[in-house]
Protein backbone atom coordinates (compact mmCIF):
# COMPACT_ATOMS: atom_id res chain seq x y z
CA UNK A 1 0.00 0.00 0.00
CA UNK A 2 1.42 3.36 -1.03
CA UNK A 3 1.67 5.73 1.97
CA UNK A 4 -0.04 9.10 1.96
CA UNK A 5 2.97 10.68 3.70
CA UNK A 6 6.54 9.42 3.85
CA UNK A 7 9.74 10.73 5.42
CA UNK A 8 12.91 8.96 4.27
CA UNK A 9 16.26 9.62 5.95
CA UNK A 10 15.24 13.16 6.91
CA UNK A 11 17.74 15.26 8.88
CA UNK A 12 17.49 18.89 9.99
CA UNK A 13 19.80 21.23 11.85
CA UNK A 14 20.09 24.91 12.71
CA UNK A 15 22.96 27.37 12.93
CA UNK A 16 25.96 28.29 10.83
CA UNK A 17 28.01 25.62 9.10
CA UNK A 18 30.89 25.56 11.60
CA UNK A 19 28.59 25.50 14.65
CA UNK A 20 25.47 23.82 13.27
CA UNK A 21 23.33 21.82 15.73
CA UNK A 22 21.59 18.73 14.35
CA UNK A 23 18.06 18.49 15.73
CA UNK A 24 16.68 15.56 13.72
CA UNK A 25 18.80 12.74 12.31
CA UNK A 26 17.75 10.00 9.86
CA UNK A 27 14.00 10.24 10.52
CA UNK A 28 11.82 7.66 8.74
CA UNK A 29 8.01 7.67 8.88
CA UNK A 30 5.16 6.21 6.82
CA UNK A 31 1.56 7.36 7.33
CA UNK A 32 -1.37 5.86 5.42
CA UNK A 33 -4.68 7.48 4.51
CA UNK A 34 -6.98 7.58 7.56
CA UNK A 35 -4.24 6.83 10.13
CA UNK A 36 -4.26 8.41 13.57
CA UNK A 37 -0.62 8.67 14.67
CA UNK A 38 0.82 10.18 17.85
CA UNK A 39 4.45 11.28 17.95
CA UNK A 40 5.69 11.67 21.51
CA UNK A 41 8.96 13.02 22.85
CA UNK A 42 10.63 15.18 25.46
CA UNK A 43 10.40 18.95 25.27
CA UNK A 44 13.21 20.30 23.12
CA UNK A 45 13.68 17.01 21.25
CA UNK A 46 12.54 18.41 17.90
CA UNK A 47 8.82 17.58 17.74
CA UNK A 48 7.82 21.01 16.40
CA UNK A 49 10.68 20.88 13.90
CA UNK A 50 9.32 17.55 12.68
CA UNK A 51 5.74 18.83 12.30
CA UNK A 52 7.01 21.93 10.48
CA UNK A 53 8.90 19.72 8.02
CA UNK A 54 5.70 17.78 7.32
CA UNK A 55 3.73 21.02 6.99
CA UNK A 56 6.27 22.37 4.51
CA UNK A 57 7.27 25.29 6.74
CA UNK A 58 10.84 23.94 6.86
CA UNK A 59 12.92 22.04 4.33
CA UNK A 60 15.11 19.07 5.33
CA UNK A 61 18.88 19.28 5.09
CA UNK A 62 18.98 15.69 3.93
CA UNK A 63 16.45 13.04 2.93
CA UNK A 64 12.99 13.42 1.42
CA UNK A 65 9.56 14.38 2.72
CA UNK A 66 6.85 13.33 0.26
CA UNK A 67 3.06 13.31 0.03
CA UNK A 68 1.38 11.09 -2.53
CA UNK A 69 4.86 10.38 -3.87
CA UNK A 70 5.62 14.06 -4.61
CA UNK A 71 8.23 16.00 -2.66
CA UNK A 72 6.81 18.53 -0.19
CA UNK A 73 8.05 21.90 -1.43
CA UNK A 74 6.11 24.22 0.89
CA UNK A 75 2.86 24.72 2.84
CA UNK A 76 -0.42 23.64 1.27
CA UNK A 77 -4.11 23.37 2.23
CA UNK A 78 -3.91 19.58 2.01
CA UNK A 79 -1.87 19.73 5.25
CA UNK A 80 -3.70 21.74 7.92
CA UNK A 81 -1.88 22.56 11.14
CA UNK A 82 -3.20 23.49 14.59
CA UNK A 83 -0.60 25.26 16.75
CA UNK A 84 -0.34 25.55 20.53
CA UNK A 85 -1.12 29.28 20.63
CA UNK A 86 -4.49 29.29 18.75
CA UNK A 87 -3.35 31.93 16.16
CA UNK A 88 -6.74 33.64 15.97
CA UNK A 89 -7.35 37.17 14.67
CA UNK A 90 -8.60 39.11 17.72
CA UNK A 91 -10.77 41.55 15.70
CA UNK A 92 -12.81 38.73 14.13
CA UNK A 93 -15.58 36.68 15.73
CA UNK A 94 -15.61 32.89 15.97
CA UNK A 95 -17.55 32.61 12.72
CA UNK A 96 -15.39 35.21 10.96
CA UNK A 97 -12.15 33.47 11.96
CA UNK A 98 -13.40 30.22 10.44
CA UNK A 99 -15.02 31.96 7.46
CA UNK A 100 -11.72 33.64 6.58
CA UNK A 101 -10.19 30.28 5.62
CA UNK A 102 -13.35 29.20 3.80
CA UNK A 103 -13.43 32.38 1.68
CA UNK A 104 -9.81 31.91 0.66
CA UNK A 105 -10.04 28.23 -0.24
CA UNK A 106 -13.52 27.96 -1.75
CA UNK A 107 -14.12 31.07 -3.89
CA UNK A 108 -16.31 29.06 -6.25
CA UNK A 109 -18.99 28.77 -3.54
CA UNK A 110 -21.71 31.38 -3.27
CA UNK A 111 -21.71 33.59 -0.13
CA UNK A 112 -24.68 31.62 1.19
CA UNK A 113 -22.92 28.29 0.65
CA UNK A 114 -19.77 29.54 2.36
CA UNK A 115 -21.86 30.75 5.29
CA UNK A 116 -23.58 27.38 5.67
CA UNK A 117 -20.27 25.55 5.25
CA UNK A 118 -18.68 27.71 7.98
CA UNK A 119 -21.61 27.22 10.34
CA UNK A 120 -21.30 23.43 9.96
CA UNK A 121 -17.73 23.44 11.21
CA UNK A 122 -18.45 25.88 14.03
CA UNK A 123 -21.22 23.53 15.12
CA UNK A 124 -18.89 20.54 14.76
CA UNK A 125 -16.73 21.91 17.58
CA UNK A 126 -19.81 22.86 19.63
CA UNK A 127 -19.36 26.64 19.40
CA UNK A 128 -22.62 27.68 17.74
CA UNK A 129 -23.83 29.54 20.88
CA UNK A 130 -20.54 31.51 20.89
CA UNK A 131 -20.34 32.06 17.13
CA UNK A 132 -20.54 35.88 17.42
CA UNK A 133 -18.03 36.22 20.25
CA UNK A 134 -14.48 37.54 19.89
CA UNK A 135 -11.39 35.56 21.02
CA UNK A 136 -10.97 37.74 24.13
CA UNK A 137 -14.41 36.59 25.26
CA UNK A 138 -13.54 32.90 24.98
CA UNK A 139 -11.76 30.50 27.30
CA UNK A 140 -8.55 28.79 26.22
CA UNK A 141 -10.40 25.61 25.35
CA UNK A 142 -12.95 27.50 23.25
CA UNK A 143 -10.19 29.33 21.37
CA UNK A 144 -8.54 26.04 20.53
CA UNK A 145 -11.88 24.73 19.28
CA UNK A 146 -12.02 27.70 16.88
CA UNK A 147 -8.51 26.87 15.67
CA UNK A 148 -9.50 23.24 15.08
CA UNK A 149 -12.70 24.28 13.26
CA UNK A 150 -10.79 26.70 11.02
CA UNK A 151 -8.25 24.01 10.10
CA UNK A 152 -10.91 21.36 9.47
CA UNK A 153 -12.94 23.77 7.35
CA UNK A 154 -10.01 23.86 4.92
CA UNK A 155 -10.75 20.16 4.33
CA UNK A 156 -7.12 19.00 4.67
CA UNK A 157 -6.11 15.44 3.91
CA UNK A 158 -3.73 15.49 6.87
CA UNK A 159 -4.52 17.25 10.16
CA UNK A 160 -1.31 18.21 12.00
CA UNK A 161 -1.69 18.92 15.73
CA UNK A 162 1.37 20.46 17.40
CA UNK A 163 0.73 19.90 21.13
CA UNK A 164 -2.63 21.65 20.69
CA UNK A 165 -3.84 21.10 24.26
CA UNK A 166 -0.64 21.66 26.26
CA UNK A 167 -1.73 25.08 27.59
CA UNK A 168 -5.11 23.86 28.89
CA UNK A 169 -6.14 22.57 32.29
CA UNK A 170 -6.53 18.82 32.75
CA UNK A 171 -10.33 18.71 32.56
CA UNK A 172 -10.57 20.89 29.44
CA UNK A 173 -7.74 18.93 27.88
CA UNK A 174 -9.52 15.61 28.41
CA UNK A 175 -12.76 16.98 26.95
CA UNK A 176 -11.05 18.29 23.82
CA UNK A 177 -9.11 15.06 23.35
CA UNK A 178 -12.41 13.18 23.20
CA UNK A 179 -14.01 15.74 20.89
CA UNK A 180 -11.12 15.73 18.40
CA UNK A 181 -11.12 11.92 18.34
CA UNK A 182 -14.90 11.98 17.77
CA UNK A 183 -14.44 14.37 14.83
CA UNK A 184 -11.74 12.09 13.40
CA UNK A 185 -14.01 9.05 13.65
CA UNK A 186 -16.74 10.90 11.72
CA UNK A 187 -14.46 12.36 9.03
CA UNK A 188 -11.52 9.90 8.94
CA UNK A 189 -9.08 12.71 8.17
CA UNK A 190 -5.50 11.48 8.59
CA UNK A 191 -4.14 12.83 11.89
CA UNK A 192 -0.59 13.32 13.18
CA UNK A 193 -0.72 14.47 16.80
CA UNK A 194 2.44 15.76 18.50
CA UNK A 195 2.46 15.41 22.29
CA UNK A 196 4.67 14.95 25.34
CA UNK A 197 1.96 13.18 27.38
CA UNK A 198 2.05 9.32 27.33
CA UNK A 199 -1.58 9.04 28.45
CA UNK A 200 -2.74 11.38 25.69
CA UNK A 201 -0.69 9.57 23.05
CA UNK A 202 -2.22 6.18 23.90
CA UNK A 203 -5.78 7.42 24.43
CA UNK A 204 -6.17 9.19 21.08
CA UNK A 205 -4.05 7.25 18.58
CA UNK A 206 -3.91 3.89 16.86
CA UNK A 207 -0.13 4.08 16.59
CA UNK A 208 2.41 5.83 18.81
CA UNK A 209 5.87 6.69 17.49
CA UNK A 210 8.45 7.84 20.07
CA UNK A 211 10.88 10.60 19.07
CA UNK A 212 14.06 9.51 20.81
CA UNK A 213 17.03 11.74 21.64
CA UNK A 214 20.51 10.60 20.61
CA UNK A 215 23.89 12.28 20.77
CA UNK A 216 23.72 12.97 17.02
CA UNK A 217 20.12 14.32 17.00
CA UNK A 218 16.65 12.91 17.65
CA UNK A 219 15.20 10.11 15.55
CA UNK A 220 11.97 8.13 15.47
CA UNK A 221 11.91 4.81 17.31
CA UNK A 222 9.91 1.64 16.77
CA UNK A 223 6.15 2.05 16.29
CA UNK A 224 3.94 1.02 19.21
CA UNK A 225 0.56 -0.23 18.02
CA UNK A 226 -2.43 0.70 20.20
CA UNK A 227 -4.87 -2.16 19.66
CA UNK A 228 -7.57 -0.76 21.95
CA UNK A 229 -11.19 -0.83 20.83
CA UNK A 230 -13.00 2.40 19.96
CA UNK A 231 -14.82 4.34 21.23
CA UNK A 232 -12.54 4.59 24.26
CA UNK A 233 -13.83 5.45 27.71
CA UNK A 234 -10.82 6.94 29.48
CA UNK A 235 -12.22 6.25 32.97
CA UNK A 236 -12.42 2.53 32.26
CA UNK A 237 -9.47 2.27 29.89
CA UNK A 238 -6.77 3.62 32.22
CA UNK A 239 -7.59 0.84 34.70
CA UNK A 240 -7.05 -1.99 32.22
CA UNK A 241 -3.85 -4.09 32.08
CA UNK A 242 -3.60 -3.40 28.32
CA UNK A 243 -3.40 0.36 28.84
CA UNK A 244 -0.99 0.06 31.75
CA UNK A 245 1.34 -2.25 29.81
CA UNK A 246 1.37 0.09 26.81
CA UNK A 247 2.17 3.06 29.05
CA UNK A 248 4.97 1.21 30.86
CA UNK A 249 6.49 0.15 27.53
CA UNK A 250 6.27 3.69 26.14
CA UNK A 251 7.70 5.36 29.24
CA UNK A 252 10.55 2.85 29.51
CA UNK A 253 11.39 3.44 25.84
CA UNK A 254 11.60 7.20 26.40
CA UNK A 255 13.57 6.90 29.65
CA UNK A 256 16.00 4.43 28.12
CA UNK A 257 16.72 6.72 25.18
CA UNK A 258 17.19 9.70 27.49
CA UNK A 259 19.71 7.77 29.56
CA UNK A 260 21.64 6.52 26.53
CA UNK A 261 21.82 10.01 25.00
CA UNK A 262 23.26 11.67 28.09
CA UNK A 263 26.76 12.97 27.42
CA UNK A 264 29.52 11.63 29.66
CA UNK A 265 32.37 13.91 30.71
CA UNK A 266 35.53 12.73 32.49
CA UNK A 267 37.24 15.26 34.72
CA UNK A 268 40.32 14.99 36.91
CA UNK A 269 39.64 16.70 40.22
CA UNK A 270 42.45 18.03 42.40
CA UNK A 271 42.13 18.35 46.15
CA UNK A 272 42.24 21.92 47.51
CA UNK A 273 45.74 23.20 48.28
CA UNK A 274 44.53 25.01 51.41
CA UNK A 275 44.89 23.33 54.79
CA UNK A 276 42.12 23.66 57.38
CA UNK A 277 42.77 26.10 60.18
CA UNK A 278 43.72 24.66 63.58
CA UNK A 279 40.97 26.01 65.82
CA UNK A 280 42.73 24.83 68.98
CA UNK A 281 45.77 26.98 68.26
CA UNK A 282 45.95 30.20 70.25
CA UNK A 283 45.50 33.22 68.02
CA UNK A 284 48.19 35.90 68.41
CA UNK A 285 47.06 38.32 65.74
CA UNK A 286 44.39 40.93 65.31
CA UNK A 287 41.54 40.84 62.83
CA UNK A 288 43.43 43.17 60.48
CA UNK A 289 46.76 41.32 60.31
CA UNK A 290 45.35 37.81 60.00
CA UNK A 291 47.84 35.59 58.13
CA UNK A 292 47.04 34.05 54.79
CA UNK A 293 45.73 30.46 54.73
CA UNK A 294 48.35 27.74 54.95
CA UNK A 295 48.92 25.69 51.81
CA UNK A 296 50.10 22.11 51.51
CA UNK A 297 52.71 23.10 48.96
CA UNK A 298 54.23 25.58 51.45
CA UNK A 299 54.72 23.11 54.28
CA UNK A 300 58.39 22.77 55.28
CA UNK A 301 59.79 19.28 55.31
CA UNK A 302 61.93 18.15 58.23
CA UNK A 303 64.19 15.14 58.50
CA UNK A 304 64.44 13.61 61.94
CA UNK A 305 67.07 11.17 63.08
CA UNK A 306 65.84 8.72 65.67
CA UNK A 307 68.42 6.79 67.62
CA UNK A 308 67.43 3.39 68.80
CA UNK A 309 67.86 2.98 72.53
Amino acid sequence: MKPLLELSGVSKGFGRAHERTTVLKDVNLRVNEGDFVSIIGYSGTGKSTLINLIAGLLKPDAGDATMDGSRIMGPGPERGIVFQNYSLLPWLTVTENVRLAVDQLFPEMSPKERGEYTARYVDMVKLTPASNKYPKELSGGMRQRVSVARTLAANPRILLLDEPLSALDALTRATLQDEIVDIWQKNRTTVIWITNDPDEAILVADRVVPLLPTREGATLGQDIDVALARPRDRRELIQTPEFKNLKIHLVNTLLGAKKDSAATVTKKLATPDILPEDLNRKREFSLFDRPAPRRRSQLAREELQIEAS
